[in-house]
């Protein structure tokens, strides 16, 4: 279950034995399929198909079942009854459907609608599930209260309306079994021991020692009766001092020693019990195959399930015959700014995370020359200098050559035209040098870019001119290595700027084309009815396409490199931040993937940011990591795409699978281009979510472990965490540490044996990505 919803815990299991345990809280015990005998240490239960049972708190109970039943068991905590309902200690709920005369019969059946709904909720994790499942939680309980509620226990009822001692109450509830005094809570509540004693004497209605006692003596009690500890390890493990004191108060309250106690009631409390079992013997039910069995019982109870706020779709994947393709991942450029910035051990260690996880053979780079990398000459009288100016660079390339990563290098038309002679000059050696020092075969793999953004008021003649010189002074040195220029192109004209003409009219030797492309430079984000949402769907691969017919209009026919793009983002930090694009970053990418010899990303938010001449939002560039080190969506759609391998078998606008040595993979997709503004509103992302059911027919037959990963605005959403934990006095290196270590997709490991036609759910949030690898079982 979800490790947020701490006061609830609710599994699907196949349960063969349950060895004997004492409930902690409220249990209910639902049979959505096969048998489960239910033993407490008063009575059987045998619980059939669509019986629903409760077990009380501090009720010991086992059971056994037949191979192959499905249980659901929810359990609710004994804090969350405690705060909710004042009379829950003084209660109990005997509610057993397999008991319940006829007028009854409506209000079982409304439990088991409510366990059914609850269970779905959970599996389909829509941004509001939390809300959902405490709503059923909740009223399943007041059904409980009104209709089974009997009396129990008696305890001592204490003034809870004070929150004082509610929590000083609850702190001696959390660390009974520790050595702590009157002096010691006192002092951790900021009062005086004798206002203490005075207080919580006048509230709770008795001493604080002796309430302390009694609970120790509670939780003591338990062990006696259910454990074989001995005395002096149940006595220290309660927070007694010793032996002698546990018989002391045990005595007192009541009248006999523990000893004595247990042998008396352990052997009648458990003399009706036949032990199945010392350890359990469940498998949790992991597949979401489980929705389909309820929905059969909500059907059953006449009551339809349905759901305004989700889409249901059907897809269906034969894959007996198909024509298997291959995957094509183009070459990935990183963009980090400055060579200078690899002397950062923080960007190091990024660079060699995403080589690793998700792929990079090439740095890309600015400013090489004129920047921050080299180190000024200084006046020496020595025959032989002993510093150089590449020293920085030298360090970086050595790290750069150690992991095979080359370099992807822009070349500004404004940093050559300030003094080109020298530039082109330190240019040639800088190449020289590293000719030297990495060899041919090294740098030849580089890649040299000339840039110029299409508002420019230079002259066509100078532009060509000044990337002739550049792509014949690099040639001159590294025959071999590819020169290229940067190409504006609008997708509106379909055509380049007037100052950009020469790059296809002319016979230019260029070894390759540069481009961008941006959804977001289509749209007015002030127009929230903006029609051209729509439009951005398609927007990257169309201007890719476009670009490649125009260009061999002009009979070219280079590789073209997708130097910088972006998805819908919105145009503030926080519209960036909260509207989720994982889907939209894959789609992107697996489109792009045929038509581009590689594509560029930024490493990360600061770097971005620190290459312009604000701190404003850059929207041009994809980011990899966002400060701090934390991935953001790009990092993990890129990583399911590099996870991706073997032969396309099965294509379409939101869906691929493959095949290969292992099984199968299968990613899905709930693409949604719309408006990020109006993904702040929670109404609308709930017309946004989507229930897949998928059948695969052709998938070979036999035992599989199927692995899902979900990446959503829940599993892997930086921002999300982040809102989640914010704070006013600002974060520490534990917080940031915390949301970077737990924002990642979520991983479910489920067992299956398939013996003909597939089928499974898939309950997709907005924008969220299912990646299924069936890998096949040997034994």
């Amino acid at each position: 279950m979800d490790n947020q919803l701490t006061d609830f815990s609710i599994n699907l299991q196949q349960i063969e034995f349950l060895a004997p345990k004492m409930n902690q809280g409220i249990g209910v015990i639902f049979v959505i399929q096969g048998d489960l005998t239910v033993e407490t240490n008063s009575r059987f239960y045998q619980l059939k198909e669509k019986d629903v049972l409760v077990i009380n708190r501090n009720q010991v109970y086992q059971a056994k079942g037949n191979k192959g039943n499905h249980i659901l068991l929810l359990q609710i905590s004994d804090r969350f009854m405690k705060q909710s309902y004042e009379a829950y200690p003084n209660s109990r709920f005997e509610c057993f459907s397999g008991d319940v005369d006829m007028e009854k019969d409506a209000v079982i059946n409304r439990i088991r609608k409510l366990l059914a709904e609850l269970m779905i909720a959970y599996f389909r994790r829509s941004e509001s599930y939390r809300i959902e499942i405490q709503s059923y939680v909740s009223e399943i309980l007041l059904i409980l209260i009104r209709r089974f509620k009997q009396m129990g226990r008696i305890q001592e009822r204490i003034d809870t309306g004070d929150q004082r001692i509610r929590e000083i109450i609850y702190y001696m509830e959390e660390n009974y079994h520790q050595k702590i005094t009157l002096d010691d809570v006192s002092e951790k509540f900021y009062l005086s021991s004798s206002y203490l004693s005075r207080y919580f004497k006048e509230k709770v209605g008795t001493g604080f020692n002796h309430y302390l006692m009694n609970i120790r003596l509670e939780h003591a009690v338990k062990e006696l009766l259910y454990t074989s500890d001995s005395i002096s390890h149940i006595a220290m493990n309660n927070g007694f001092p010793n032996v002698k004191s546990f018989v002391h108060y045990f005595k007192e309250a009541y009248k006999k020693t523990p000893k004595l106690y247990r042998e008396e009631n352990q052997e009648t409390g458990m003399d009706t019990m036949k032990t199945y079992d010392i350890k359990d013997a469940v498998e949790i039910i992991q597949s979401s195959s489980i929705i389909g069995e309820l929905g059969m019982l909500l059907t059953d109870s006449d009551v339809v399930f349905t759901s305004i706020e989700t889409e249901a779709e059907e897809l269906k994947l034969d894959i007996r015959q198909v024509s298997p393709s291959k995957i094509n991942r183009p070459i990935h450029n990183l963009a980090i700014g400055e060579l200078s910035e690899l002397l950062k051990e923080g960007v190091r260690l990024q660079v060699l995370m995403a080589k690793e996880e998700i792929g990079l053979e090439n740095i890309a780079v600015r400013r090489l020359i004129g920047g921050t990398t080299f180190i000024p000459p200084v006046e020496t009288d020595e025959i032989i200098a002993t510093t150089s100016p590449y020293y920085n660079a030298d360090f970086v390339l050595n790290f750069l050559r150690k992991h095979d990563l080359g370099l992807f290098i822009r070349i500004d038309y404004v940093e050559i035209s300030r003094d080109e002679e020298n530039y082109i000059s330190e240019m040639q050696d800088f190449i020289k040098h590293c000719l030297n020092v990495y060899g041919t075969s090294y740098i030849e793999k580089w890649y040299f870019m000339f840039y110029e953004p299409s508002a420019t008021a230079v002259l066509v003649s100078e532009l060509e001119r000044v990337y002739l010189k550049l792509y014949r002074s690099v040639k001159a040195l590294i025959p071999k290595v590819k020169v290229g220029a940067f190409l504006p192109f609008s997708y509106k004209d379909e055509k380049t700027s007037k100052n950009h003409t020469w790059l296809v009219e002319k016979k230019v030797p260029i070894d390759f084309y540069g481009y961008e492309a941006n959804q977001n430079e289509i749209i007015d984000f002030e127009e929230l009815g903006d029609d051209r949402f729509s439009l951005a769907k398609g927007y990257i691969k169309e201007k890719t396409v476009k670009l490649k017919t125009y260009l061999r209009k002009h009979g070219k026919n280079q590789p073209i490199s997708l130097i910088s793009w972006n998805t819908l983002s919105g145009n503030t930090r926080f519209t960036n931040g909260t509207f989720f694009r994982g889907a939209l970053v894959l789609q992107n990418a697996l489109d792009l993937a045929d038509e581009v010899e590689s594509i560029g990303f930024w490493i990360n938010t600061e770097q971005h940011e620190k290459s312009g001449r604000d701190r404003k939002i850059r929207m041009e560039g994809l980011e990899l990591f966002h400060f701090f080190s934390g991935k953001r969506p790009a990092y993990f759609a890129m990583q399911f795409f590099d996870r991706l391998n073997g032969d396309i078998i099965a294509r379409g606008s939101e869906y691929i699978m493959t095949k290969n040595d292992r099984g199968y993979q299968l990613v899905l997709m709930n693409i949604n281009n719309v408006n990020p503004h109006f993904t702040i509103e929670e109404t609308f992302l709930k017309k946004l979510n989507k229930e897949v059911r998928v059948t695969i027919s052709g998938l070979e037959p036999g035992e599989y472990q199927i692995r899902k990963r979900v990446f959503d605005k829940d599993f892997g959403a930086l921002y999300t965490k982040w809102w989640d934990l914010n704070s006013k006095y600002g974060m520490d290196e534990e917080v940031i540490n915390y949301i970077n270590e737990t924002s990642k997709p979520s991983l479910e490991l489920f067992d299956q044996v398939i013996d003909g036609d597939w089928s499974m759910y898939a309950y997709m949030s907005l924008n969220a990505i299912h990646f299924f690898d069936i890998r096949r079982a040997f034994y």
